[in-house]
């Protein structure tokens, strides 16, 4: 089990990005924007510079949902390689078998 301290960051993060993303958006989408004047850009880009960093969604960790294992994770089950198993071993997840040969 992962620190709760980290997940709840991780939360955070998640929140955060979500807050802030229409925000971010127009913003990267004028400092990227060749038509616009090179201050009106620049400037763009300071105030994009000027959002929280944690609002970034590139500062995201996958978590598993179970542990909040931050390695390891199956993105399509958010799960952690270990919880997937024990949930596979456990027969929890439909359809599928632990491999034995």
């Amino acid at each position: 089990m992962a620190k709760t301290s980290s997940i709840q960051r991780n939360e955070k993060r998640k929140r955060l990005a979500k807050q802030f993303a229409a925000r971010r958006a127009k913003l990267h989408a004028a400092a990227l924007n060749e038509s616009l004047p090179l201050e009106e850009r620049f400037a763009a880009r300071l105030k994009l510079a000027q959002l929280p960093r944690n609002s970034s969604p590139t500062r995201i960790r996958n978590r598993c949902a179970l542990t909040g294992r931050p390695r390891g994770n199956y993105r399509k089950l958010q799960l952690s390689r270990i919880a997937l198993r024990d949930l596979a071993s456990k027969g929890q997840i439909p359809g599928m078998v632990k491999a034995s040969w």
